[in-house]
């Protein structure tokens, strides 16, 4: 069950930047459109969880950093997507298998081993592949890139707190991820082009849709908190993989983009290094 649940997520976030690229075109940002819908989340479980949130309000201090990794990575990956290449945001995300085994190392006293730094090493030769461009450093180019690096980060710190923090409940879990991304999401708006639009602006159809998504995160993350609480980080990121496969077909299929071989060349060794990565 929590392999399905992973999945079932991995699904979910290779498909949701066409609903919020809509929204964006639609003059809803991706921070308000996530402020919004997590807020739907939240309010959905509040809703179907009652006694779950009635319990997630003694707010234990685990969830404040639980919070603020799982808020800046769904936010900065939302931004990501709305603006940049989908795959190369998946692929500059799914540097997260590298990320987990370094803060494993630190904060779960994990040694990563020899099979540990062979995925570091490549995972960082993709990273460096996929960017290399002749005039420019490999490093990533534009905001969505390093939103997107950001995001890949802080997804994997979610992944070993969620682990570190075996003792809290899914509630808990749950509510951390909708609440940090909400408060995340606020706190970022004053410093964006784009503030929060004016509610009677917002059409009965937008209203729908942000709902219909907010009820969709709400199973997203139930669903992932379950599987990261039974399922190792090393094995749970290579389980989001699938969202790779997802990406690349509903971006091709929705948005007509393309990569060049030296970014699939690039890819595919960030992928290697994720499949390669210890599963316990």
């Amino acid at each position: 069950m929590s392999t399905l649940g992973l999945l079932f997520t991995a699904t979910v976030w290779g498909i949701i930047w066409y609903p919020y690229r809509l929204l964006e075109q639609a003059g809803i940002s991706g921070a308000a459109a996530s402020a919004m819908t997590y807020a739907f989340a939240l309010l959905i479980g509040c809703m179907v969880y009652v006694r779950g949130w009635r319990d997630a309000r003694k707010l234990p201090l685990e969830m404040l950093p639980l919070a603020l990794s799982a808020g800046w990575a769904n936010l900065a990956y939302v931004m990501a997507v709305i603006d940049g290449s989908v795959m190369r945001v998946l692929l500059l995300f799914y540097l997260a298998p590298f990320w987990t085994l370094l803060l494993s190392h630190f904060l779960l006293d994990e040694r990563p081993g020899r099979r540990g730094v062979a995925v570091i090493a490549l995972s960082l030769a993709g990273a460096f592949v996929m960017l290399w461009q002749p005039h420019n450093p490999p490093i990533p180019q534009n905001t969505a890139e390093w939103l997107a690096l950001s995001a890949g980060i802080s997804f994997a710190l979610t992944n070993v707190l969620t682990r570190r923090a075996a003792h809290l409940s899914i509630a808990h879990k749950s509510f951390s991820v909708w609440i940090g991304v909400v408060v995340s999401a606020l706190l970022y708006l004053p410093f964006a082009h784009h503030h929060l639009p004016l509610m009677a602006l917002i059409t009965g159809q937008q209203w729908l849709l942000m709902a219909g998504l907010g009820g969709l995160l709400t199973l997203a993350t139930l669903s992932v908190q379950y599987g990261l609480s039974n399922t190792p980080a090393a094995r749970a990121s290579v389980i989001f993989l699938f969202e790779l496969v997802v990406g690349a077909i509903s971006s091709w299929y929705l948005a007509s983009e393309a990569m060049a071989v030296h970014e699939w060349i690039g890819g595919m060794m960030i992928i290697a290094a994720a499949l390669f990565a210890p599963s316990e």
